[in-house]
């Protein structure tokens, strides 16, 4: 009899139709029944001895919260015997208002025996919010913005299943390794109770970041050469590709996208798909302008366009790109097709547009000089420090920073401007609001912010939290123009000081639209009265009137 080993995540939900994702322990058919008649079923599919399937159900009513099941062979299996969590349900829009959670940067949280050295998680707070309250507010969906897992960085248990599988002392070492120990750290992270009905029951978007594979996966030319004649490098990369395909990527796509991507079809039609999607995987390690992992979902009338800011990389030092050109193409045609026909565009990308801005002014420093700009020692030097100090975000990146900057404002500007342009992101383990100004003074018509979030549920050490609150100071800012003076880096094309924060703490942030009106709110994992852990509010801001 087929098992359920893990799921269901609610992925994909519009008006009338939604997707689950499950993982069978067998090849089974996989069954979804929603309380209003309506049903979906797929057969499974299997990647290195997994048995997965994505179902889609349409015929939903908008506007509607229905209780489901899961069924394997006919077999009821979710919800789960005595759970403890109401029924799962899927909700669809009502397009009145659209709440959107974000947030990134999630180590899967110990078992509840475990003292816990990050400190409460925020989903599970959020989990247990909702629980306890079924019928109250909740998110229309789950932005995860990277960091899902930890592949660099993994548990004492998860450590420990390794060293029963291989020697420690044999490259990788504490790393994962390959496809079998990544579907380890997805059991680790969405068995936890909590987390597995909070994705059961919330629609989720998900987008990579850095550890999703390694720590500063592809800061440069130099870094991807390096790690290319690492021995273990390969299996690594194409088991991060092939497992973030199979977990995340899969269920971010539109029921119509996945008809048409010849991809899905074959590894479908295959006894086993293994060997397909490693292909995939090294086609998209060799050539990133061949796949495109960004995507777009619209929520009534909130846009979300999903961009990876991580794989799409252009890394020659002579022409560094944060996003290649036929990414940054996608992207404008996704911001203007049926401009006017949204209130708010909203820009998923894991690492903030808007840093601190001595942050910002180092790392367009760093790039000047990696590129040459203050000679071949200066280079050498300035590659060290991009590696040491994780110098790689939208400012390392300076001629994308401003297409980016020089983009926003032109669909933040006209007749059919939206409300509110914001950039989502996460990465530097804090939050924060941060508004720009044109220099040339030629501001949007829409409200433009970067609204940063993270962790989920992570440490910060005190070297952290100083650092980055002396990033956002006077003196920090004064240390950042001569640092961009040597350089002679030129100014950016806005300023930008701080709205809101810097926060510190297992947080999420949430927004709220309804037709062109935007509050934000962000909330913290807290411990109270009794040990207990709970989400509080800290700060609340209306955006727009």
């Amino acid at each position: 009899m087929a098992e359920l080993r893990l799921g269901p995540l609610l992925r994909y939900v519009d008006g009338s139709s939604a997707t689950f994702w499950v993982e069978a322990s067998r090849p089974c058919t996989a069954e979804v029944r929603c309380a209003d008649g309506t049903r979906g079923e797929s057969r499974t599919f299997q990647i290195a001895g997994h048995h997965y399937a994505l179902v889609q159900v349409s015929g939903l009513t908008p506007g509607t919260r229905t209780a489901y099941e899961v069924r394997l062979d006919d077999v009821p299996v979710w919800p789960l015997p005595d759970s403890a969590f109401p029924p799962s349900v899927v909700s669809t829009p009502d397009a009145e208002t659209v709440r959107v959670t974000f947030g990134s940067c999630r180590w899967a949280a110990p078992p509840d025996n475990e003292k816990d050295p990050a400190g409460p998680d925020a989903l599970d707070t959020l989990a247990a919010r909702i629980a306890a309250d079924p019928e109250g507010e909740r998110p229309d969906v789950l932005l995860l913005l990277g960091d899902q897992v930890y592949a660099d960085e993994v548990s004492q248990s998860t450590l420990s299943w390794i060293a029963a599988r291989r020697d420690l002392d044999d490259p990788p070492g504490h790393q994962v390794a390959d496809y079998e120990e990544y579907t380890r750290l997805y059991y680790e992270s969405w068995l936890d109770p909590e987390i597995r009905w909070l994705l059961s029951t919330v629609p989720s978007c998900m987008i990579f970041d850095d550890h999703d594979v390694i720590d500063d996966w592809n800061t440069s030319a130099a870094w991807v050469a390096d790690m290319r004649e690492t021995p273990w490098w390969r299996e690594r990369i194409l088991s991060g590709l092939t497992s973030y395909w199979v977990h995340q990527h899969l269920g971010n796509l539109s029921p119509r996208e996945l008809a048409e991507d010849p991809l899905y079809a074959a590894v479908r039609e295959t006894p086993d798909g293994t060997d397909v999607l490693r292909a995939f995987a090294a086609r998209a390690d060799a050539d990133p302008a061949s796949v495109r992992w960004s995507y777009r979902r619209d929520f009534g009338r909130v846009r979300v366009v999903m961009l990876d800011s991580r794989a799409a990389r252009v890394l020659d030092e002579q022409n560094r790109r944060m996003i290649d050109s036929g990414e940054a193409q996608w992207l404008r045609e996704q911001a203007l097709e049926s401009s006017g026909s949204y209130d708010h565009l909203l820009i998923g990308t894991s690492l903030p547009w808007l840093l601190p801005p001595l942050i910002h002014d180092a790392e367009a420093w760093n790039a000047a000089l990696c590129v040459g700009e203050r000679g071949e020692r200066w280079a050498r030097f300035g590659e060290k420090v991009r590696r040491a100090a994780d110098l790689e975000h939208w400012a390392a990146f300076p001629s994308s920073f401003v297409a980016l900057t020089e983009f926003i404002a032109e669909v933040g500007s006209g007749d059919a401007a939206p409300a509110t342009v914001c950039v989502l992101s996460g990465d530097v383990h804090h939050a924060y609001v941060t508004e720009p100004s044109w220099v040339d003074g030629a501001q949007p018509d829409a409200r433009v912010l970067q609204l940063t979030c993270s962790p989920v549920h992570n440490s910060i050490p005190r070297y952290i939290k100083l650092g980055f609150r002396f990033g956002w100071s006077r003196l920090g800012r004064m240390i950042g123009h001569r640092l961009r003076r040597h350089g002679r880096c030129a100014h950016p094309p806005v300023n930008w000081g701080r709205s809101g924060g810097p926060w510190f703490g297992n947080q999420l942030m949430t927004l709220t639209l309804r037709g062109r009106s935007a509050s934000l709110r962000l909330d913290q994992a807290q411990v109270v009265r009794g040990g207990a852990a709970r989400l509080e509010t800290v700060d609340e801001s209306v955006l727009t009137p």
